[in-house]
This record gives C-alpha cells, sequence and structure tokens, in this order.
C-alpha cells in the first residue's frame, strides 16, 4: 500500500440493503391497503342491494305516541301514520267501556274470532291492552277508505259512539267491532303495539 492512499474503516452495516427492505415493506403495506378498499368498493353495491332503502325503513319503522293531553271521549289529532296508514287513537270514557261490553247483540264479530285483526292481547271486549286506550287502524276493511270517529249516536239503538265509513256505510263501535250487515267483513285492524309508559304508546 502506498503512503498516498488514504485508509477508511468498514461500514458497518449496508445501508442500501435497509433502505430497500423498508421501501419494499411500505409498498407491500399500500398495496393491501388500496386493494382492501378496492374489495370494499366492489362489494357495496351488492350489500346496499339487500339493504333496506330509507323509504322502506319509514314505512315499517315504529312510530311513538305521546298520549298525556288525549282528554276521555277524544281521538288523538293529527292523526298519525305506521306504514302508510293512519292510526286511530281514542281514549273512552267509563260509560263508554261499560257499553262495550253489553251493547253486542248488532256487532257480527263482538269475541274477535278473526285472529289476525289483533294481537292476542286485544282479545276481549275493548280489544286493547289497556281499557282506557283505543288504538286501531283507520281502514275500513271494505274497500279501505278512512272511517270517520263518531263520538255518540253512531248507534240509533244504544246512542253508542264509535266510527263510521262514509264511502259504503259501515260501522264499527268504539273498539272498532264491525255491525252485522255493513260491507265491511271484520273488525278494524289493532296494530301491535306497546306502552314504554303512562302516557306513551309505541306502535309497531
Amino acid at each position: 500500500m502506498s503512503t498516498g492512499d488514504a485508509v477508511h474503516d468498514a461500514p458497518t452495516g449496508d445501508s442500501s440493503n435497509s433502505d430497500g427492505s423498508s421501501r419494499r415493506y411500505f409498498l407491500i403495506q399500500a398495496t393491501s391497503v388500496v386493494g382492501a378498499a378496492g374489495a370494499v368498493g366492489a362489494a357495496w353495491p351488492f350489500v346496499s342491494y339487500w339493504s333496506p332503502s330509507e323509504k322502506a325503513k319509514a314505512l315499517g319503522a315504529p312510530v311513538k305516541i305521546d298520549l298525556s293531553k288525549l282528554a276521555p271521549g277524544e281521538m288523538l289529532s293529527p292523526i298519525v301514520a305506521w306504514r302508510g296508514k293512519p292510526v286511530f287513537v281514542v281514549r273512552r270514557d267509563a260509560e263508554t267501556l261499560a257499553s262495550l261490553e253489553t251493547d253486542t247483540e248488532m256487532l257480527a264479530d263482538p269475541d274477535s274470532e278473526v285472529a289476525e285483526q289483533q294481537p292476542d292481547f286485544a282479545v276481549n271486549a275493548w280489544r286493547s291492552e289497556r281499557k282506557e286506550y283505543g288504538i286501531f287502524l283507520g281502514v275500513c276493511t271494505h274497500l279501505g277508505c278512512s272511517p270517520k270517529y263518531v263520538v255518540t249516536d253512531n248507534f240509533v239503538e244504544t246512542g253508542q259512539g264509535g266510527f263510521f265509513c262514509p264511502c259504503h256505510g259501515s260501522r264499527f263501535d268504539m273498539a272498532g267491532r264491525v255491525v252485522k250487515g255493513v260491507p265491511a267483513p271484520s273488525n278494524l285492524e289493532v296494530p301491535p303495539y306497546r306502552f314504554e309508559s303512562d302516557t306513551v304508546v309505541l306502535i309497531g
């Protein structure tokens, strides 16, 4: 070795190999992330296809109703809708409740024998979970018209109130039970519901 040659210490590690490994690791990780995102993006149309639309959710979503301001003898207004159908909510007084158990001779189905027209808890004289409140779908079982709420004199014989369908003359008592001999073949439907508190009911 000549005296003019400089002597350098050998490097302890290969920096070029280290940089290459880091670069390869980064590329593998980045590719994996992009690939996963692409897979999710490709699958999303299929997932969203099988998911219910916002409109479908709204039609089937439960409806919460506050009954705190409903006085005896009144029907809730404005009328709310569940699954695109009006919901009638009436608060019955003691006199009305008594008549529901006795004035039944003119009714076609006083014992609610058509099972699909109400939940099991509503198979009783008042067709409800709590006697005081009657909750029905406001759709006549004849051709789907919306009956009108009649406070009194829906029945000439007893003066009892109920619901009258102006389209074809069907009548229902304050428990939504249909009268004999009218076009409507069955009682008004009672939707599924439950009380969340003394004054709040959840329909659906």
